[in-house]
């Protein structure tokens, strides 16, 4: 496996003498080291494929990058990434066409990353991405030669990456102007506050503020927070590098207009669900008794679908039951993570209850305690179970229980907390609502339910910015009975941010 490559080196004096090289912004840095590389890469490029081979017969691009990202919604440009510099190896069963397929469904853009030292890249890569998308592609480089911009085209590429902190004033102008003249947008990069005024100054369309500073490698996303607000309101913001959680999209999403995501999707095995986590959240349809619900579930694009095992709710499963309609979902190719939901349930059972069924999660809805949650994570553990746990806690008359909420999520073995409206016996499922701005604590494992539906989903994820929504009764025409197109209309309004 490639290990990490993060040393910086003193710039080459072919690059120092290089009018278009921002030379004392990158020297003795990594990107002094990424470009001290390109240097023999793009040599040998030109060697190989000359510019007057392929130069007459470009065309320009007929996919806008620009109209791409300009909408009244938030974008997401997803990378296809095989390695990093600070990450070594990120995916090694690396296939860009299958990673783009899956992209195509949740961005407004693909990035591809055509360096090849340090990312493993190819501009052959975007030719392969370009025929298989009918969305823009952008060509992620260190460009700083015109030849890199014409490579680009002629490899379909719609969009190029310029970077302030390479690029000289006169430099970007240069390859922006000719990336114009290809039917090619801009995406301009920012990793500090004078490279925003030069972007700004420089007329860029698209400013993309880097959290991650690209000297160090390390992410601090208070770059965006910070640096978003010297940008007018005329300009499209993309915040890039660091974008881990949905929670923290909805958070972002205030300082910027998309996000440009690669490492946090590339690295998960399963690429569609990482996609819809990220972008979608964490969301859950709860009381699923019937294989069509399931179905409509996976095809509106929820996460989680959620089976109760309490025999007292009258959309009660039973264990049997429940493991025939995980065995269909599966067979009707719905990739989606079944919880099932218990109540005060013995922990042997319960575990046995995850065996038999296949469920991915334990929902404990009841009074477990501490002691309880111990008891079944050693027991998960001894049956080699990988079935997470989450706990369930019951928000009363809209009093915050920040002291439970924060004991269970200090809890080692607790992966979510849902919040759910309390009763007198403290244990939810009321079909109300609580007052959601009152969230507080790591909203990255808190997930909120009680009362939701297609008209106040979107209310509850704007003022929760939680990771994710438990829906139930909000979509049903009958206990147990889910209403598919209710299901749709919900998930619409949860992802129209």
């Amino acid at each position: 496996m490639a290990e990490p490559r993060t040393q910086g080196q003193a710039l080459c004096a072919e690059l120092k003498a290089n009018p278009r090289i921002n030379a004392a912004s990158i020297d003795g840095n990594v990107l002094s080291t990424i470009l001290n590389a390109k240097v023999s890469w793009l040599e040998r490029k030109q060697q190989e494929l000359p510019l007057e081979s392929f130069a007459g017969s470009l065309k320009k691009s007929e996919r806008s990058f620009y109209d791409a990202l300009t909408r009244n919604r938030t974008v997401f440009i997803l990378e296809c990434k095989k390695a990093s510099p600070s990450k070594g190896l990120i995916r090694p069963e690396f296939n860009p066409v299958e990673i783009a397929s899956v992209y195509r469904r949740y961005a407004s853009a693909i990035s591809v990353l055509a360096d090849e030292p340090f990312f493993q890249g190819k501009y052959e890569y975007i030719a392969e991405v370009s025929r298989a998308v009918d969305i823009p592609v952008l060509c992620k480089d260190f460009i700083y030669d015109p030849y890199q911009v014409y490579l680009a085209r002629h490899n379909n590429a719609d969009a190029i990456l310029l970077m302030l902190s390479v690029l000289t004033d006169e430099a970007y102008t240069e390859l922006r102007d000719l990336a114009h003249s290809l039917g090619m947008g801009v995406l301009t990069e920012a990793s500090h506050e004078d490279e925003i005024e030069r972007a700004i100054r420089l007329n860029a369309r698209i400013v993309g503020i880097n959290n991650r500073n690209l000297r160090t490698l390390t992410v601090d996303l208070n770059q965006v927070r910070k640096l978003s607000a010297l940008v007018p309101d005329d300009r499209v913001i993309i915040s890039e590098s660091g974008i881990y959680t949905h929670d923290e999209v909805l958070n972002l999403r205030h300082y910027a207009n998309g996000f440009l995501v690669g490492s946090s999707l590339t690295s998960e095995p399963d690429i569609d669900k990482a996609c819809r986590r990220l972008i979608y959240g964490e969301n859950k349809i709860c009381g699923i008794t019937r294989i069509e619900d399931a179905v409509s579930s996976h095809k509106a694009g929820i996460y989680y679908n959620g089976l109760i095992f309490a025999e007292k709710s009258p959309r009660y499963i039973t264990p049997e039951k429940a493991k025939s309609l995980i065995i269909a979902a599966v067979n009707a190719g719905c990739n989606q993570e079944f919880v099932g939901v218990f109540v005060n349930t013995p922990a042997e059972k319960a575990a046995e209850t995850a065996a038999l069924t296949g469920i991915s999660v334990i929902q404990l809805h009841g009074s477990e305690d501490g002691a309880y949650i111990s008891e079944l994570a050693a027991i998960l553990s001894e049956k080699k179970l990988n079935v997470k746990i989450w706990k369930a806690v019951p928000v009363k008359n809209n009093v915050y229980p920040a002291e439970l909420v924060n004991e269970y999520l200090e809890n080692s073995g607790i992966d979510r907390v849902l919040l759910d409206t309390g009763n007198a016996s403290g244990f939810g499922g009321t079909g109300q609502t609580f007052d959601w701005s009152l969230v507080t604590g790591d909203r990255s494992r808190i997930i909120v339910a009680g009362g939701l539906n297609p008209e106040n989903a979107a209310a509850a994820r704007d003022m929760s910015e939680t990771v994710g929504l438990d829906l139930n009764s909000g979509l049903e025409d009958a206990p147990g009975i889910k209403n598919p197109e209710k299901i749709a209309a919900a998930l619409k309004a949860v992802t129209s941010y």
